[in-house]
């Protein structure tokens, strides 16, 4: 039983999270170590346009793969034909390609990897074993639910994450600026962790996340910058019924536009830096990570913010 009386621990909301019924893990390339280790796949193909993250457990368990290109609407280039114990790994793109991950499922079936890190809101495939990570949607340090309908054989320990809330909490007292290197150090330290289950501090923290409102202002976001930009924007990404984007990939060919975007304190990440080493400038890849701007469209922010990042991109041209 826990202590009863004495001092309070940090009080949210109790709401029923998203994935009640999903493995909860500490990291999403531990949901993709977890799968690779029961199916026991003999090579994966993995797409050139990826984080290098989903390397890690790979490399980690020594099985051989294959990148492959994506064209312009980020589906798969060239066909793959999957031989026996090989599996295809895909990323639901920024939230954004549902339809095209649930043709993938009729086509490959059970070898299919669904990366949905960048699609929190998607619902599961049955039986396509899917992993979704919380950081990149919600104010948390880690956590990661994975789909998957066969179990590891090893015990998994409670991971423990009471040390990595320092960029959350400075970024409220004192600035995002403030907290960023302990961001970093966060972000690096998450590297080559053991599989471990989601922290109870993590989960009491997506239990208290309203989600039907971040769905809602993460649609509205992505409408009003769409609605401004899609005639310049060299990606067509619509906004599916049911999708809840990560953010607004506003893709053109205009140099420094990231460098200036942040001088206006418009912080945009690169998707993703390995990429440029991975691929050379007649890909498409290659053009995605040096001239896609990921741009901020989450429960934040509002009409206003909005406005802001479409009148800066105006004024910077």
């Amino acid at each position: 039983m826990d202590a009863i009386g004495g001092y309070f621990s940090l009080e949210f909301p109790s709401h029923e999270e998203y994935h009640k019924n999903a493995i909860r893990l500490n990291t999403g390339r531990n949901c993709l170590e977890y799968i690779l280790r029961v199916r026991r796949y003999k090579k994966v193909y993995v797409p050139y346009y990826t984080c290098e993250a989903v390397m890690e457990p790979i490399n980690k368990l020594g099985i051989p793969y294959k990148y492959y290109h994506v064209n312009i609407h980020l589906e798969i280039r060239d066909e793959i034909v999957l031989e026996a114990g090989e599996a295809l790994l895909y990323t639901n793109y920024f939230g954004l390609k549902q339809r095209y991950t649930e043709q993938l499922a009729q086509q490959y079936g059970n070898r299919l990897i669904v990366d949905n890190t960048q699609a929190f809101y998607t619902k599961h495939i049955k039986g396509i074993d899917t992993f979704y990570t919380c950081r990149k949607f919600f104010g948390v340090p880690d956590g990661a639910y994975l789909y998957c309908d066969k179990k590891l054989d090893d015990d998994i320990e409670q991971d423990y994450s009471f040390d990595r809330v320092a960029h959350l909490v400075k970024r409220i007292d004192l600035s995002a600026e403030e907290g960023f290197k302990d961001f970093r150090q966060v972000d690096d330290g998450l590297d080559n962790q053991p599989i471990r289950k989601m922290s109870k501090l993590t989960q009491h923290m997506m239990q208290g996340i309203d989600y039907e409102v971040v769905a809602h202002r993460r649609r509205a976001n992505y409408q009003l910058l769409q609605e401004a930009l899609i005639k310049e924007n060299n990606l067509e990404l619509h906004l599916e019924e049911d999708a809840v984007p990560m953010i607004y990939p506003y893709f053109v060919s205009e140099d420094g536009l990231r460098e200036k975007l942040i001088e206006n304190k418009i912080f945009v990440a690169r998707y993703w830096p390995n990429v440029l080493a991975w691929t050379t400038k007649e890909n498409l890849e290659y053009l995605l990570a040096l001239q896609m701007q990921p741009l901020p469209i989450d429960q934040r922010y509002g009409e206003e913010e909005m406005n802001y990042i479409l009148e800066t991109i105006q004024k910077l041209k």
